[in-house]
This record gives C-alpha cells, sequence and structure tokens, in this order.
C-alpha cells in the first residue's frame, strides 16, 4: 500500500492553504486555470496514473470547465458523488489586505495586528487560535480538499464502493458548472452501469443565528428563485412631469408589497425560509438625461421549498396586481387633484403573454433579432439579459404601457430535501454518535440555508412546475437553461457535510481547524466505510 499524502491533519492543512492560494473568483482567470491545477494534483496519486482516463476536464462555458475524478472499484457499480465548487466570490472588502485573502497562514498573522478593527466575535475567534481565516477556506476549498483526501485514501484502501469527485466553477453566480455536470452525470452512469447511491456535498455549516456556535448536517438544501419585474411607463420632459409616468413611481409599489411578504413564506419539517427582499432596483437609462426614466427593473429574492415556479409565479402576479391597484387608485387621486385626463392604468402581463403579443405583431424572426441583439451585448450578464430583452420587447409594443412585465431572471435552484431516505436517517444517525466522540454535538437541518449545487440533483416535479420557468424566462434556451430532463435521472439521496466556520463571504471568514482537519475527516470516513463492507481492522477510532 502506498504513502498517504493528505492522511494528517498537517497535510490536509497544507493542501487547503495550496488550494486556497488558487485563487479562484468567479469569472476571473483563476477560475479558467484552477480546474487544470486540480487535475494535475490528483494525477499524482497512483490510482489516476494508472487509470489516467479516469481523471478529465469538461467544458462548462467562458474557458471553464468542471474535474471528473473518478475512483472505480472494479467489482463494484454502486457510487458515491462528492460534489463540490471552487469558484469564490471576491474581496475588495478585505482592503488594504486583500493581497493576503487567500494566503490564510499570512493573513491569520496578519489579523492579530489588526485584531480591534474586528467585530467582537471574529476578534475572539482570532484570540482563541482555532480559525483558520481566508477567503475560501470555508466557502468551500475546505470541502474540496476533504473529497481529495477521501479519494486518496479509498483509491490506497481499495474500498469496495465507487467514489465519483465533481468540483465545478460558478456556483457563486449562476451554477453553471453544476448544471453542465449534471449531463456528465447522467453519461457516466449509463456508460458504466453505475448506481448512484448518494450525492454528497461538503458545503461549510452555517450557523442559524448571530453566535450559533453549533454544527450543522444537512439533509436538503432551499431553493431559490428570482421574479422580477420590467415596468414600463410614459415618458416626457421634467419641465412637463404630468404628461408621463416615471417607471421608478410604478416599481415603488410592487417592491413595497415584496419586500419582506409572509405570502411567500415556507414551512416545511418545523424550518421556514426567509422572507423575500429585493435584490436590485434600478431605471434603465443608459445616460443622464431631462427625460423622466419610463423604464425600470427589480429583481426579487425568494426562497422555496415546496412550492415551484408555477407556484411562485402564480403568487407574484397576485401581489404584481395588488401593486397595480394601488399604483392606479394613486395615480387617479393625482390626476383628480391636477385636473388632467392622465396616460392610463398599469396593467400586469408575464413575459408569455407580451411575448406572444409581440409574435403575433411583427413576427417570430424580428423578435428572435431582438434577443440575438441583446445576446450579443458580452457586458450584460443573464439577469441584465433579461431585462433588456423585455425593454426591447415594450419599446415596440408600447400601446400595452403603462405596464408591469413580470417574469423570472436566473439563476433557479429547485429545492431538494431526502430527510426521510432511510440511508439519509441511518447515515445522520451515524453521524452524530461519531461526533461524540470528540465530545461535539452535531444538529441536522432538513434545508441547507446557504444555497448550493446539490438543488441540480434528485429533482423531482409531478406537475410540470418548471415549465413556468422556461415560458417566463428571456433568456432561456440562449444563454441559461437547466437540465430538467437529466436531473429527474439522478434520484439517489442527498446529504450535506462539512466543516465548521463562520462568516462565509464575508472579510471575517474563517474555518475552524479542529472541525476542518480532524473531526469532518473521520466523520466522512466512517460514514462511507458504513454503506460498504469494510474488514473491522480497517475501522479505526476517533483520534
Amino acid at each position: 500500500m502506498g504513502q498517504l499524502q493528505w492522511g494528517t491533519p498537517e497535510a490536509l492543512r497544507a493542501l487547503l492553504c495550496e488550494l486556497v492560494s488558487w485563487e479562484s473568483r468567479t469569472l476571473t482567470e483563476g477560475e479558467i486555470t484552477f480546474p487544470y491545477k486540480v487535475q494535475e494534483k490528483l494525477g499524482k496519486l497512483d490510482f489516476f496514473k494508472k487509470n489516467p482516463a479516469n481523471l478529465s476536464l469538461h467544458e462548462v462555458d467562458l474557458g471553464r470547465h468542471f474535474v471528473n475524478a473518478f475512483y472505480k472499484h472494479p467489482e463494484v457499480k454502486e457510487t458515491i458523488v462528492l460534489i463540490s465548487h471552487f469558484d469564490t466570490v471576491q474581496t475588495e472588502e478585505y482592503g488594504d489586505l486583500e493581497i493576503l485573502a487567500f494566503q490564510p497562514e499570512q493573513l491569520t498573522k496578519k489579523l492579530h495586528e489588526r485584531k480591534d478593527d474586528l467585530p467582537e466575535e471574529a476578534r475572539i475567534d482570532l484570540e482563541s487560535g482555532k480559525y483558520l481565516f481566508g477567503r475560501g477556506t470555508m466557502d468551500m476549498k475546505m470541502g474540496l480538499a476533504l473529497h481529495m483526501s477521501l479519494i486518496e485514501k479509498a483509491s490506497l484502501e481499495k474500498w469496495p464502493i465507487n467514489l465519483l469527485l465533481v468540483t465545478v466553477p460558478d456556483e457563486e453566480v449562476n451554477s453553471a458548472g453544476m448544471r453542465a455536470a449534471v449531463k456528465e452525470l447522467v453519461a457516466l452512469r449509463d456508460k458504466h452501469g453505475l448506481s448512484y447511491k448518494m450525492f454528497f456535498n461538503s458545503e461549510p455549516s452555517f450557523s442559524q443565528k448571530p453566535g450559533d456556535e453549533r454544527h450543522y448536517i444537512y439533509s436538503g438544501t432551499m431553493g431559490k428563485i428570482m421574479p422580477a419585474a420590467l415596468f414600463y411607463g410614459k415618458e416626457t420632459h421634467v419641465g412637463e412631469p404630468l404628461k408621463g409616468m416615471t417607471a421608478n413611481y410604478m416599481a415603488s409599489f410592487l417592491t413595497q408589497l415584496m419586500e419582506w411578504n409572509p405570502s411567500f413564506l415556507e414551512r416545511d419539517l418545523s424550518e421556514e425560509t426567509p422572507l423575500p427582499v429585493s435584490l436590485q432596483q434600478k431605471d434603465l437609462k443608459l445616460q443622464y438625461s431631462t427625460q423622466t426614466p419610463y423604464r425600470a427593473a427589480a429583481l426579487y429574492n425568494v426562497f422555496i421549498m415546496k412550492r415551484s415556479a408555477a407556484d411562485i409565479m402564480d403568487i407574484f402576479e397576485k401581489v404584481a396586481g395588488e401593486a397595480a391597484i394601488k399604483c392606479n387608485e394613486s395615480y387617479k387621486a393625482l390626476c383628480q387633484r391636477e385636473r388632467m385626463e392622465g396616460v392610463g392604468e398599469v396593467q400586469v402581463l408575464r413575459y408569455e403573454k407580451l411575448l406572444s403579443y409581440a409574435v403575433g405583431k411583427f413576427g417570430a424572426e424580428l423578435v428572435e433579432q431582438i434577443k440575438r441583439g441583446v445576446q450579443a451585448n458580452t457586458d450584460w450578464d443573464e439577469r441584465e439579459k433579461s431585462m433588456r430583452i423585455v425593454e426591447k420587447l415594450m419599446i415596440q409594443c408600447q400601446e400595452l404601457a403603462p405596464a408591469i412585465v413580470l417574469l423570472f431572471a436566473p439563476p433557479y435552484y429547485p429545492a431538494v430535501n431526502t430527510s426521510s431516505d432511510p440511508l439519509i436517517i441511518e447515515s445522520i444517525k451515524l453521524l452524530k454518535e461519531t461526533a461524540k466522540s470528540f465530545k461535539e454535538e452535531v444538529s441536522q437541518v432538513h434545508y441547507f440555508n446557504g444555497l448550493c449545487d446539490l438543488s441540480y440533483v434528485q429533482y423531482k416535479d409531478d406537475s410540470d412546475g418548471w415549465t413556468s420557468f422556461e415560458k417566463n424566462t428571456p433568456v432561456w434556451g440562449d444563454s441559461y437553461s437547466i437540465p430538467f430532463d437529466d436531473m429527474l435521472q439522478l434520484q439517489a439521496p442527498v446529504l450535506n457535510v462539512g466543516p465548521f466556520g463562520k462568516d462565509a463571504h464575508q472579510r471575517t471568514e474563517r474555518l475552524h481547524m479542529d472541525s476542518a482537519f480532524i473531526q469532518t475527516p473521520f466523520m466522512l470516513e466512517r460514514l462511507i466505510k458504513s454503506m460498504v463492507e469494510v474488514p473491522d481492522g480497517e475501522m479505526k477510532e476517533a483520534p
């Protein structure tokens, strides 16, 4: 048997710091080069030297790739898929320490000189010596390091189960990496006749509230969907304001009703979704002028558990209808006060209705030409393109104004939950027992509250509720799509077990070292070995 490279806490720590140092902020050159470095690193393992075809890169988009590392036992079909992402959010919030954001050892040491600048909880954690600071330490380079160490150990000890490591880009923005990986998971299953036993992620344990120190494991993940609106009013000169209606005026009514609206609240298994909030609201003027803003856009974040896209659109349409009534009542009172006729009542329509109207008026070719023109703008992301497509269509259909056009903007994360699956129930029981050997307690959460790529496996929708998303997403099929049909074929249970950390996406992001380098590795190894026949002598006690 060969020697383990990552079999000690010290080696795991060094691996993590190396992975973090390969900065991979979303949509940067580092995100493009990162998978090649992972491939080279894993390629040094004896198993992949002998089986180079089992270690591969697969194209996503924009020069980005995901990595597949497949430890395959020759006599086994059952396979656990180890899912992680390697992109991170940006680092501007580190200020003059940004140069150290991807150097955990140096950053942690340097912060001791700045500890009075830290929030109290972060300062206490720093002084405890139990945490390692840095971008990606928690979210989620440590998860990838854990999976790499599992692949190494399984291949050396010849565990009688297959492990498929899948690490992807773009989780922090659109999950393009995981959406691309789904098709490969189906293809690999069919090629080798595999049976997927579990989809396993190691996103970190997120606190449920400030000061929460408990370690959580997750048997599902919340979904997220982004209902959006394009407000199209009537332009005028600021010197004649009563001859028009600003889109900002219209938008204010809907945003007031959408913020923290309990109509979108869901409860399941004694847990509940956060309330919706606006993520963006702006007018669409490209430059300053004394013409009033007559086009505006708003994005709203909605978390989901059981509801489909169709359910959310129905609720959104109802709320928008209430907003339009309030807007029209207020505007009518204004017209009466100023003794003017006004520009008409605001109506609400879905994007699919606007699209049908535009095709009927101008033909499908002109509509497609408008879409292609918007898609050609490489400076716009999928959200901006969604709004601009609706804007361009409304410019051609101004007789529908004033109007609020309802749509969906990417990304869409379906909710997943497998808490009732027998394998998950047994796995969580084992993990809780194992944690006690460290005098630690772990708690189960049914829905991961940080969003993750598990949303794209184990998908179920008997009502075809996802078709509402397709019909009302302007960029669908061009720059954004979700492989729903392939997702329906990936029906193994999901589980998320990762290290404990704090403050993901903040300058105080940090990882609990004992959890990361001692406790979680032991828990994961014991969990996987519990699913297969491993000789008793190979099962060690907790370190």
